[in-house]
């Protein structure tokens, strides 16, 4: 499993797994209990994952939408 971005706007995490989703890409958020039980707003961004085999298409995808994925 491969990071591609880390975030706290539920939005944009939502609207990218959606994206990805829809090109047959499935998805994995990670921290997202984590900053809910921690209580602060947004203190610990959430991470959108993907399996390794399906990084570098969806890496394509998030740049063609103009978001900057993880080095």
């Amino acid at each position: 499993m491969k990071e591609l971005l880390r975030s706290n706007d539920l939005v944009k995490i939502s609207w990218l797994r959606a994206l990805l989703s829809d090109s047959g890409i499935p998805t994995f958020v990670l921290d997202g209990h984590t900053s809910v039980l921690e209580g602060s707003a947004g203190a610990i961004p959430r991470r959108l994952c993907v399996d390794d085999d399906d990084y570098i298409q969806a890496r394509r995808l998030l740049v063609e939408v103009g978001e900057e994925p993880m080095p």
